[in-house]
């Protein structure tokens, strides 16, 4: 598995991945650290592989914004896609096809060959996130399940690049919560295998459920322009950095430049959560992982996320995980 990538002046590099049709098929977990570093750009990466899965994430700093990629040597494999930050424009040649790659968006990609460009944003650092089933193990997994999946699976079987929707959607808290847990993972031998297994597939249920749901929406979209559809993310982005003392709904909008009505119906619409909603299940997640750090006690991260005591802290946190904080922190 590797990539042919050709900067601005033709000068051709080869990367690697270094993982092995052996290692993607051994029931053992093979784990790799590696930094690329070229005059093109920079790239962190963590490579996993088992049992037909690869995960593979980290950070890339492009220097050039357009650049030639062609993949070889690659296994038959259906990328569940995180763009984690940063984003870009993968053009294919051979298919024809374009994709967007847009900050904290996800999809669910079949491309078996890739010859064609990437165009990058070269100011900010891109961040992503991909776990790649084997196609016949995709495909097990999926039968007999929604129509939407039994036409994706149709189509790999056919080998024809495909997308399973044209639009990307928002990643979910939960499915952040799921990559996190994978890049944290401290497992060993064969719990790691259990639990990264089951952890790839809980992404596979994420991705397909919210596609199901956005497949279902016949209601008219509140948001109907480009500009509106940017409030929101703005507004999201806004409640999370004041996650502590928030603003209210009035005030969010004024700042967002948004009515408060289509605010709530577009978070509503954009995030499947109402505004509140979606920040009460930010903070808790914050404070899952809090937690699991051990760094802090209970009343400090209480005060840390803003709620009003530790009793009423306690109740959102069993009410959300079903234990206790300090069940969580054992």
């Amino acid at each position: 598995m590797a990539l042919s990538i050709y900067d601005s002046a033709n000068q051709h590099y080869l990367i690697s991945n270094h993982i092995t049709n052996l290692e993607l098929n051994s029931p053992l977990v093979t784990e790799r650290k590696e930094t690329f570093s070229f005059p093109f750009g920079d790239a962190e990466l963590t490579q996993i592989a088992f049992s037909g899965i690869y995960i593979v994430y980290g950070d890339m700093l492009v220097k050039e914004n357009r650049l030639r990629i062609k993949s070889f040597e690659e296994p038959e494999l259906v990328e569940l896609h995180f763009s984690l930050n940063g984003g870009g424009i993968m053009e294919n040649f051979l298919t024809k096809r374009t994709v967007s790659i847009l900050p904290n968006q996800h999809n669910i990609i079949y491309a078996p060959e890739f010859d064609g460009t990437g165009t990058f944003q070269t100011d900010q650092q891109f961040r992503f996130f991909e776990v790649h089933f084997q196609r016949d193990r995709f495909v097990d997994l999926t039968q007999d399940s929604s129509s939407l999946l039994k036409r994706f699976a149709d189509n790999i079987m056919n080998k024809k690049a495909v997308e399973i929707s044209p639009e990307n959607l928002p990643i979910s808290l939960a499915m952040h919560s799921c990559i996190k847990d994978i890049m944290n993972c401290q497992f060993k031998g064969g719990l790691k295998l259990l639990f990264l297994q089951s952890k790839c597939i809980e992404l596979l249920a994420l991705q397909a459920q919210a596609f199901e749901l956005a497949l279902k929406k016949n209601e008219k979209p509140s948001l109907k322009s480009a500009y509106d559809k940017e409030r929101i993310y703005f507004a999201r982005e806004y409640l999370l950095e004041h996650a502590c003392q928030p603003p209210s709904l009035t005030e969010l909008a004024k700042i967002a430049g948004i009515n408060e009505f289509k605010l709530k119906q577009g978070f509503k619409e954009t995030f499947q959560n109402t505004v509140f909603g979606y920040l009460s299940d930010y903070k808790l997640m914050k404070a899952k992982e809090l937690l699991a750090n051990g760094d802090a006690d209970i009343k400090s991260i209480s005060d840390e996320l803003g709620y009003s005591s530790v009793q009423h802290f306690n109740t959102a946190f069993r009410k959300k995980f079903g234990l206790s904080p300090g069940k969580a922190r054992q």
